[in-house]
């Protein structure tokens, strides 16, 4: 009967893949995209919905009376306007609220952001960021995660960083992240370079974490295809995917990265966005006004200052 069981479970599986397949080859639902995906040998067929809001709608919020959404990061500009689009939830039936941190961000952190940088997309970038993190490091003593937003900027950024300081640097990949993250804390002064799974759920307290350095403004790779399907369905409905997607999508996250810093009231730190496009485009204000109220300086020096006093 054992054996019966097992092979029950196979052929569910098998009926479910079939499903699936049938599903992803067919592409008969217009709200889906749907693409192939080559990691070593394997390819994976994928389908995503372009837009969960209906799903949700059906599935969740149409079944029952109550439900209580909590997030540390999910508000942008100081309101909900743009998760409550995304998910579908109904105007007027929802209530919001935000409330205040238990961190009082203005005495514990401090935002450095450099006055001279180049345009992200500028071939000199890689090169003046490197500068600035070293800079950085040098003032806080190490104790740095620096957060990128893509696999190619951490391995350029660790090799030009990790041979000009003499503090311990770690790369992600190397090993596993907890493994990492133990011997992140365990290390004095040291610097983990990351990328994508670091910008969330990563929690050191103390002063073994001074400062978080992000390299640019982490907006979503727009070749990406759920990314890409996603623009493109706010563009045909007449809206500016720019602004009502990737912008706050980015937000939230840039939001996610720097909540790494301060981890308890007794917390201190520097935060440094080295992305120019905080002062120069209209959208910088953006992000800026959905940030906790903390300093924010030009001069590395300042922000040393700042963490000494601690």
């Amino acid at each position: 009967s054992g054996e019966m069981v097992e092979a029950e479970s196979v052929v569910r599986r098998l009926k479910q893949a079939r499903t699936d397949i049938a599903f992803i080859t067919r592409q008969d639902d217009s709200n889906y995209v749907y693409w192939l995906e080559r990691r070593g040998r394997g390819i994976f067929l994928q389908a995503s919905p372009v837009d969960v809001s209906a799903l949700l709608y059906e599935k969740l919020f149409d079944k029952t009376n109550t439900c209580i959404l909590t997030s540390a990061t999910l508000a942008t500009k100081g309101g909900f306007n743009f998760i409550r689009d995304r998910l579908g939830l109904p105007s007027a039936r929802t209530m919001t609220l935000t409330a205040p941190s238990s961190f009082d961000y203005e005495t514990q952190s401090i935002v450095y952001l450099p006055k001279a940088m180049p345009d992200p997309r500028s071939p000199d970038y890689t090169s003046a960021a490197a500068r600035e993190i070293t800079d950085i490091l040098r003032a806080t003593n190490g104790r740095a995660f620096v957060l990128c937003t893509s696999n190619a900027s951490m391995n350029a950024l660790y090799q030009l960083v990790s041979s000009r300081v003499g503090y311990t640097c770690f790369l992600q990949g190397t090993i596993s992240k907890t493994g990492l993250i133990e011997r992140f804390r365990s290390t004095p002064n040291a610097v983990l370079f990351a990328t994508q799974s670091f910008w969330q759920g990563v929690d050191v307290r103390g002063d073994m974490l001074s400062c978080v350095i992000i390299d640019k403004l982490p907006f979503a790779v727009p070749t990406d295809p759920l990314v890409a399907a996603r623009a493109r369905f706010i563009d045909e409905r007449g809206g500016a995917s720019f602004f009502e997607y990737s912008v706050p999508q980015a937000i939230i996250t840039l939001k996610q990265g720097i909540g790494r810093l301060i981890r308890s009231r007794s917390d201190r730190g520097v935060i440094a966005i080295l992305d120019p496009r905080l002062r120069t485009k209209n959208y910088g204000r953006d992000f800026l006004a959905s940030l906790p109220r903390m300093l924010i300086t030009g001069n590395i020096t300042e922000a040393a200052e700042f963490l000494e006093r601690g």
